[in-house]
């Protein structure tokens, strides 16, 4: 059975909230909000995420002053620095990950101004920005690779791909940048289907099942996508000020949010775009083959040691075990698009109602 997550909260204007782990003591809290699985408080409003009326935190958020704990922070030495170039006009600014101190501390910042600080155990966060940068510029790196990383931190395994709801399961899609996993996701909103998340795909595993956690009621889509979904580049509303990324709002509008933790029930790889007669199409693939994909597509895998990719390579090796994967082989035709919708929801629902051994409906 599906999790519903908590009603929201009664309007309030501040409350004192103590995180479930240990902080230097009770935070002042202005919102609250539940993503990816994570219980974050917060204490400014977020863009783009509801609020929720929450017990406890994981997460503290800080948005409006500098925490204690910062300066601490910031006086450690640097331990270690990774840098990450984007590769193309649709890639953020550069990323450069610090370690301070004992990996203490992680220092997070972007070439445009943007700045987060998270301590060891993630349970602390705090982000800044410049102009002409705008909270919502600061919210768009925040509910994707930042809180990415802090999923890493805690042990979480979250694949690069979109989450559509069929039936009471959550069906994955999964690929690289650019390979259309967003496009589907927003088509599929816009057929009616429900949304469980985008980017990010956070994965949990509970007596021998995983589970789908809900993201935030949005679709990211970059113009070329919206102009191929509805005609017009300038169909749907800015991210950002400063960025020409724009977003199908799935709260009281044309998507539908589906806001429950859904058990997995299966995951779709996207191949590469063909204009051949028979697609788009879907493909088996063999465990082997699986495995290799969804290496691939683990989300910021490029963080990983030896011993982590180790470990995550386990635990993708059980995945494949457990959960039917299939390729999807799109058309280069955009006009294919609500085709390759029907497809795609059409396999899993056979998939879901087969009730076969893994082996007999994978290769070995």
């Amino acid at each position: 059975m599906a999790e519903s997550l908590p009603s929201a909260k009664p309007e309030r204007e501040e409350i004192r909230f103590g995180c479930s782990r240990p902080t230097s003591g009770s935070e002042r809290v202005h919102s609250s909000y539940l993503v990816y699985g994570l219980r974050i408080a917060s204490d400014r409003p977020v863009p783009g995420l509801t609020e929720a009326y929450l017990p406890h935190a994981d997460l503290f958020l800080s948005l409006t002053i500098e925490p204690d704990w910062l300066i601490f922070a910031n006086r450690l030495p640097t331990a270690q620095r990774l840098e990450r170039r984007g590769s193309n006009e649709h890639d953020d600014p550069t990323f450069v990950l610090t370690t301070l101190g004992q990996e203490e501390f992680f220092r997070l910042e972007y070439s445009d101004g943007a700045c987060f600080v998270l301590d060891r155990n993630a349970t602390r966060l705090w982000g800044s920005f410049l102009p002409p940068l705008t909270i919502e510029d600061l919210s768009t790196y925040l509910l994707g690779p930042v809180l990415g990383f802090v999923l890493r931190r805690r042990g979480v395994m979250a694949l690069h791909a979109s989450c559509v709801a069929a039936g009471d399961h959550a069906v994955v899609l999964a690929g690289p940048s650019e390979a259309g996993k967003s496009t589907t996701a927003g088509a599929l909103a816009l057929q009616g289907e429900r949304i469980l998340c985008e980017d990010i795909v956070p994965l949990v595993e509970k007596n021998a099942q995983y589970f789908v956690e809900p993201g935030y009621p949005r679709v990211c889509l970059w113009p070329d996508s919206v102009q191929k979904l509805l005609g017009a580049s300038d169909a749907l509303p800015l991210l950002t000020p400063n960025w020409e990324k724009r977003y199908l709002p799935l709260e009281n509008g044309r998507g539908k949010f589906c806001g429950e933790r859904l058990p997995l029930g299966t995951i779709f790889i996207f191949g590469a775009r063909v204009a051949d007669g028979n697609a788009p199409r879907i493909e088996r693939l063999s465990r082997r083959e699986a495995l290799l994909e969804l290496v691939q597509n683990t989300y910021m895998n490029y963080l990983l040691d030896r011993t982590q990719r180790a470990a995550e390579f386990e635990a993708l090796t059980q995945l494949v075990r457990r959960v039917p994967m299939r390729r999807i082989v799109p058309h280069a035709d955009a006009e294919r698009l609500p085709a390759m919708c029907d497809l795609l929801l059409e396999n899993a629902q056979h998939l879901l109602g087969t009730v076969q051994p893994i082996a007999e409906t994978l290769g070995a």
